[in-house]
Parts: C-alpha cells; sequence; structure tokens
C-alpha cells in the first residue's frame, strides 16, 4: 500500500485513488469504456439542450426544466470522468487535497442539482395533469426560474457544509482512497480523527438533503396517478403515463443507485458501493437523452430537424 508523508498537522499534500481496478489490464478497457460514455454524455446532453432552445413548440416550463437538467448532467460527467480518464493512464494516480475537496464540493452540489431539479419537475407533470386549467398561471415564467434557482442555490449550502466540516480531520495512516472519485464516506474511513461530528450531519442533514425532494417527486406521483386513474379516456391515459414514464425511469434509476450507497453504515461501506456509484454519477447523465428523447415524440421531432438542419 502507498503511503503518503504528512505534514506537521498530520494532513496529506495528496491522496490516491485507486479507481474501480487496480489490475493494469483493466485499465485501458476502462479507459476506451468511461470516454465513450462521456463522450455520449456531452453529445446527448447538448443535443437536448440546442433542440430545446431552438424549437419554439418545446419552449414549456417541461422543457425548460429538462434544459438545466442536461445542463446540470454535463457537468456533473465532468466533475467525475475527465480525473477518471487521467488515472486509468496514469501510474501515479493522485489528486490533490485542495483537488479532492474541490471535486467533492462540485460533486455534491451538482448530485443535489440534480435531484431537485427531478423533484421540480415531478412538481411541473403534478400541475400539468392534475390542474391543468392553472397550469400556465401556477408555472409562470417567473416560478420557473425561482424554481431552476433554488435548485441551484440550496446543494451550494449542503455541499459547503460536508466541505467544511472535512477540512479539520487529520489523515494520518494511509492516504489511499477506494474509490474513482473524493467522496465523504471513504475519506471518513481513512481520517485518524474522530467523525462522530461528520456522520451525524451526513446521517441526518444528508438524508434530509437526499429525502426531500424524493419525497416530493413520490407525493407528485401518488397524486397524477389518482388522478389518471379517474381518466376514463384511454388516450387521456396513454398521454399521462407517456408523458411522466421518462421521468420516472430517471427517478429510478438515480433514486435507486443513490439510497443504495448512502443509506447505509459508515461501517458496510464496500466496492459495491463504488460500482453502483458509477450508476448515479456516470450512467444516469449519459442514458437522460436517450430515455427523455425515445419516449418522447415532440423530442424525437425537434431532434430530428436539428439534425436534418445540420446535414443540409
Amino acid at each position: 500500500m502507498v503511503m503518503e508523508k504528512v505534514n506537521q498537522t498530520n494532513r496529506v499534500s495528496e491522496f490516491i485513488l485507486l479507481g474501480l481496478s487496480s489490475r493494469p489490464e483493466d485499465q485501458k478497457p476502462l479507459f476506451i469504456l468511461f470516454l465513450t460514455m462521456y463522450l455520449v454524455t456531452i453529445t446527448g446532453n447538448l443535443l437536448i439542450i440546442l433542440a430545446i432552445r431552438s424549437d419554439p413548440h418545446l419552449q414549456t416550463p417541461m422543457y425548460f426544466f429538462l434544459s438545466f437538467l442536461s445542463f446540470t448532467d454535463i457537468c456533473f460527467s465532468t466533475t467525475i470522468v475527465p480525473k477518471m480518464l487521467v488515472n486509468f493512464l496514469s501510474e501515479k494516480k493522485t489528486i490533490s487535497y485542495a483537488g479532492c475537496l474541490t471535486q467533492m464540493y462540485f460533486f455534491y452540489a451538482l448530485a443535489n442539482t440534480d435531484s431537485c431539479l427531478l423533484a421540480v419537475m415531478a412538481f411541473d407533470r403534478y400541475v400539468a395533469i392534475c390542474d391543468p386549467f392553472h397550469y400556465v398561471t401556477i408555472m409562470s415564467h417567473r416560478r420557473c426560474i425561482l424554481l431552476v434557482t433554488f435548485s441551484g442555490f440550496l446543494p451550494q449550502l449542503h455541499s459547503l457544509l460536508h466541505i467544511l466540516l472535512l477540512i479539520p480531520l487529520s489523515f494520518c495512516d494511509s492516504n489511499v482512497i477506494y474509490h474513482f472519485l473524493c467522496d465523504i464516506n471513504p475519506l471518513l474511513k481513512l481520517s485518524c480523527s474522530s467523525t462522530y461530528v461528520n456522520e451525524i450531519v451526513f446521517m441526518i442533514e444528508g438524508s434530509v438533503a437526499l429525502v426531500t425532494p424524493f419525497l416530493c417527486i413520490v407525493f407528485s406521483y401518488i397524486r397524477i396517478l389518482i388522478v389518471v386513474l379517474k381518466t376514463p379516456s384511454v388516450s387521456g391515459l396513454h398521454k399521462a403515463f407517456s408523458t411522466c414514464g421518462s421521468h420516472l425511469t430517471v427517478v429510478t434509476l438515480f433514486y435507486g443507485s443513490i439510497f443504495y450507497v448512502y443509506l447505509q453504515p459508515l461501517s458496510s461501506y464496500t466496492v459495491k458501493a463504488r460500482v453502483t456509484t458509477v450508476v448515479y454519477t456516470v450512467l444516469t447523465s449519459m442514458l437522460n437523452p436517450f430515455i427523455y428523447s425515445l419516449r418522447n415524440k415532440d423530442m424525437k421531432r425537434s431532434l430530428g430537424k436539428l439534425i436534418s438542419r445540420w446535414k443540409f
């Protein structure tokens, strides 16, 4: 095991990210796999943003939120994957102490922004289906701006809180992180300081920050389901489910993997959690454009127009 010399304050100057596999023969295949996924993520989400911005028919709250979700996914993936790619081809898989905290800050901020945006999109679908006559009034442009601003600002405070609690900790035994990114669980396991406060705050505040948007989504879809089941029209049922199906697929992937990783004791953090982290950090961001475009006729039409215009 590689050890990093510590200074007088018992703080390492850098960490070693072991990644998904420490076997040399796995590094190039993993590099090709994640490079492909990253390029697909960037291209797919950029196409979604361009299609929404260029089509007057998509200037509605639902697509307004979707464009911001795509932008967040691009930033989220960029926070994690480029460093992974460098480490796959590097013998010294290191990240500086400051770089580690910076990565963790943006990792948590953007993950929680994604979570809030998914809740906002669920609320939008709830209003559209359960109160369609007041939809334009409730989901006004000003309110949409406020919801997006809130979704981006509140996670910054959540992320800053955990970074400030990590700074006083000492890492005097080892600097090897058994992960492909700087995450709070493996870092707390490395610390030789007391992490009691960090664990309590993460368990309480972190759970609230994670579960609250999820409960908002669940409440919205329970209300939607009640209204949809009362709809006598088969075409109305199909339209409602096709509208919400994409969003529910993304929510299931995103929250299912996050709950598996974080709603468990620190001591039970294993390699399975490391692999599961790939789902909500890389896979969900890559699949979002496909999920939202393949199940949405308006998006498919708009993307077709956009690509045809480029070909012409």
